[in-house]
């Protein structure tokens, strides 16, 4: 009888564990500081955007070359705002640009 409360017990602790782990992970979820890339929404090797480059200007701005669905954006950020500079740029990147940058994805 003993060795049948133990287990027991163990049993539910192993479940208080996981019920407190999956509280823990809803809760970051929500405040947006963990996704689940398995249950994502989009298919399986599909991608619409792609950052192309990056160029810090100071530690908190930077703009952004994004290609969103075959078309090339130019976004300025900030710590609070998020600015698009030229959403009329062609899909062919000017020659200018190092060539190299569609590959890494950066």
């Amino acid at each position: 009888m003993l060795a049948r409360m133990e287990l027991t017990e163990q049993i539910a602790m192993v479940l208080v564990v996981f019920a407190l782990l999956g509280g823990l992970l809803f809760l970051a979820k929500k405040r947006g500081l963990a996704s689940l890339p398995l249950m994502g929404r989009r298919s399986a090797g599909v991608r619409r955007m792609e950052v192309l480059e990056r160029v810090p200007l100071t530690p908190q701005h930077a703009i952004h070359l994004v290609r969103v669905s075959g078309k090339v954006v130019l976004i300025g950020t900030a710590p609070s705002s998020c600015t698009i500079l030229d959403a009329a740029l062609p899909d062919a990147l000017p020659a200018s640009l190092p060539q190299n940058i569609l590959s890494t994805g950066q």
